[in-house]
């Protein structure tokens, strides 16, 4: 019991002190948790890559087309269970700043896709409707959408005014699922645009067997080379890593200043332990003339820095999850924004190491402090 009351002495002591390292352990810790955030949303498309999915591709860039014809021809390859497509179609809702992703998709999308999970009932309905859309849950609660609703969407590269029946809303069935996307029938954009008839953006293909990738993905190639439409074939996982390559230097800034605010906060901290350790030097070695083992008190300097990162890192943690829950914060260039429970656990992890780190020279120094010579400072 004594050692708890003088635990409680010495955190009371500077009142003001305390707040403030328990505050600056608060914003590393936030901050921590806002990093692992950005860093699971840059990572959003490799984390959740299907492992028998493949993409294919114009080998000349991915904003040049591919033919509708190839479909079949893909789907000959053996080992390929089914293929889907897609065009990119960029628009916006009333306003420039209202964008996000929009995609004219093949009719078997969602099979190639389940963890994409629309009611059946939306699922039929929108099947049904030539103008028919299924949006995802952020982006529908972000701007009011409902089922039902009659939404425009002004369209930069295929002109005018595109008027949607938003047949369903679709929901991710994990954390790093893109839930911002806005689907419409394929057949619609052919229909419509003026430029373009009989062209895709890309292909997904979905295999029985996902070992079967390289090989399929060789074959793809091979049966498009030479021709004036040129395909490359990637795994959906290796796809994404090179997509993420290309944003990569945003997102190493990112963390490199984060981490940089990160350390020195940490730095500080440990350097106001520290002072505190030698202001009471002289308390120490009376302390240890009444009878106090050198022991118990390097454990308890341990104690009291650990009591400071865990006080402030797990409230830290637990604001920075709160403010993950809300959803993207930037208007759409997180689409996926969360903090994953292992990265969560690391944190809470984390603390303890940095408060024992934090203490362990200041505790060392309690652990050599000579009596004669402490006293002696007094």
């Amino acid at each position: 019991m004594k050692y708890f009351v003088l635990f409680f002495s010495n955190i009371k002591r500077r009142k003001l002190r305390t707040v403030l390292t328990i505050g600056s352990y608060f914003i590393a810790f936030f901050l921590f948790g806002l990093l692992a955030a950005i860093q699971s949303a840059f990572n959003m498309g490799v984390d959740v890559a299907g492992a028998n999915r493949l993409i294919v591709t114009n080998k000349i860039s991915l904003i040049m087309p591919l033919p509708h014809s190839y479909e079949e021809k893909i789907r000959e390859i053996p080992g390929v269970r089914r293929v889907a497509y897609a065009t990119w179609f960029g628009g916006y809702y009333q306003d420039p700043k209202n964008f996000f992703a929009q995609m004219a998709i093949s009719d078997n999308f969602f099979e190639i896709y389940p963890e994409y999970r629309v009611r059946p009932d939306d699922l039929y309905n929108f099947s049904r409707d030539r103008e028919g859309v299924v949006v995802g849950r952020q982006t529908a609660e972000r701007y009011g959408f409902r089922v039902g609703d009659r939404v425009p969407i002004i369209a930069t590269i295929f002109g005018g005014v595109w008027e949607f029946n938003v047949r369903g809303i679709y929901d991710g069935t994990r954390p790093g699922d893109d839930t911002t996307q806005f689907f419409f029938h394929a057949s619609y954009l052919e229909e419509r645009r003026v430029w373009g008839k009989g062209n895709v953006g890309w292909y997904w293909v979905e295999l029985y067997d996902p070992d079967d990738g390289l090989r399929v993905s060789k074959e793809i190639d091979a049966k498009f080379a030479n021709s004036p439409y040129e395909t490359k074939t990637d795994t959906e996982k290796a796809f994404a890593v090179g997509f993420v390559k290309q944003i990569g230097n945003i997102e190493l800034i990112i963390l490199s200043i984060g981490a940089i605010v990160f350390f020195t906060l940490i730095l500080v901290t440990s350097n106001t332990m520290g002072i505190s350790i030698r202001e009471r030097s002289g308390e120490i070695a009376v302390l240890k003339t009444i009878g106090f083992s050198d022991r118990s008190l390097y454990f308890l300097t341990i104690a009291e820095s650990l009591f400071y990162s865990i006080a402030g890192g797990w409230a830290g943690l637990i604001c920075a999850k709160l403010f993950s829950m809300r959803g993207d914060p930037t208007g759409g260039f997180l689409p996926v924004f969360f903090i994953s429970g292992t990265k969560f656990a690391a944190g809470f992890f984390f603390s303890m190491v940095v408060g024992f780190c934090a203490g362990a020279y200041p505790a060392y120094k309690v652990l050599k402090l000579k009596i004669v010579e402490a006293l002696g400072r007094v």
